[in-house]
């Protein structure tokens, strides 16, 4: 078997690009989160929704990618792909947070110098698989199932959906797919609408309540992204990637909806977004066409360091957390050059291990792995 021919499809470059423009958002997201005095008032309200969105990507280019290769490839093939393509940068996103961890001793993590390093290096040898740890092992104090590295949780529930799609769910006709789809869209939708925060964000933590939020925040993008790489006929659309990224931005920037007052419609807001709204611009941006060169840069360029970026940002946001927590009463005006000087710096960071460690390492992989 040519396990080589598994790389012949080409990239959905806008798509690429999307992804990009998601990851730079989660960034401005996770630096105005702690400015914030709740879920009500961060000045990039629907940030989180990114992983929504990059779940909904992976379905997608997961079913374009392999849908029609089963008949020349096995489980352990896919799964071989897979590992090659997502855990050296979880590898090295856990490194970074382990480099930096006793760094971050603030007043918002103050137990941090206590932790001894034995259990420092157990949390981060557990990081590595990305399975999730115990509560009883937190070491960071904020319930994290990753605490070197908190947004690798989603990564915990990619697997998981990956898994679920080799095992069985590539299997489903279209009906019996669409129709889990649309359970779980209900799912969401209940989860998004009946929360106490009126909304989906949550997943990172190894309990009962954070799991099912995990779980029905994966199930219902993931396999509507499968689903819509099988049904949808993409057309030409120009301009499709300006388009589709002002409408990205405009989701995820978009301010809470209704405040305190009546949380299940920022419920419905997120609802609408991620059932909705996501899908069509996954399905905007496949039909898109890159009319320039310089487009055609500019979408590689974000689609190459969107996975680097998403995990190398967050080790450097814990220092500037632990800055602000130091720092009470400091104001946006105060904390936007720092903030700035973090998203440069993480978007330079992913470039520079995407070019010097993630793709040498994956090239690696794909030789011993076969």
């Amino acid at each position: 078997m040519n396990t080589n021919s598994l790389a012949t499809k080409p990239h959905y470059l806008i798509l690429d690009g999307l992804r990009g423009v998601a990851a730079i958002i989660v960034v401005t997201f996770h630096l105005t989160e702690p400015l914030g005095t709740g879920h009500l008032d961060i000045l990039v309200n629907h940030g989180y929704l990114a992983v929504d969105f990059f779940f909904l990507l992976s379905g997608y280019v997961i079913g374009y990618a392999y849908d029609d290769r089963w008949h020349t490839m096995t489980i352990g093939t896919f799964f071989k792909r897979r590992i090659e393509r997502l855990q050296p940068m979880i590898v090295l996103g856990m490194t970074l947070g382990a480099i930096g961890f006793y760094f971050t001793d603030s007043t918002i993590w103050p137990d941090i110098h206590t932790v001894p390093l034995w259990k420092m290096l157990l949390v981060l040898l557990i990081g590595y698989t990305v399975l999730p740890i115990p509560l009883s092992m937190d070491i960071r104090g904020w319930q994290e199932m990753h605490p070197l590295n908190s947004v690798a949780w989603s990564l915990f529930f990619e697997y998981i959906a990956n898994i679920l799609y080799a095992i069985g769910i590539r299997k489903l006709s279209k009906t019996a797919l669409g129709i889990l789809v649309l359970i779980s869209a209900a799912a969401l939708a209940h989860l998004a609408i009946t929360s106490p925060n009126g909304d989906v964000s949550g997943g990172w933590t190894l309990n009962a309540e954070h799991m099912r939020i995990g779980i029905t925040r994966v199930m219902y993008p993931f396999f509507a992204g499968l689903l819509l790489s099988r049904i949808a006929k993409p057309i030409r659309i120009k301009h499709a990637f300006l388009w589709c990224s002002l409408l990205v931005a405009l989701v995820l920037y978009m301010p809470r909806i209704s405040g305190a007052e009546h949380l299940w419609m920022n419920g419905i807001y997120e609802s609408v977004c991620i059932i909705l709204i996501f899908p069509l611009i996954v399905y905007l941006g496949a039909s898109g066409v890159v009319h320039s060169e310089t487009e055609r840069r500019i979408c590689k360029f974000l689609g190459d360091i969107s996975y680097p970026l998403y995990l190398v940002h967050y080790p450097l946001v814990y220092f500037y957390v632990a800055w602000i927590s130091n720092h009470k009463g400091v104001t946006i005006a105060e904390a936007w050059p720092y903030a700035l000087l973090i998203l440069i710096g993480s978007v330079i960071l992913a470039y520079v291990t995407l070019k010097w460690y993630d793709e040498p390492v994956r090239k690696w992989l794909r030789k011993k792995l076969g």
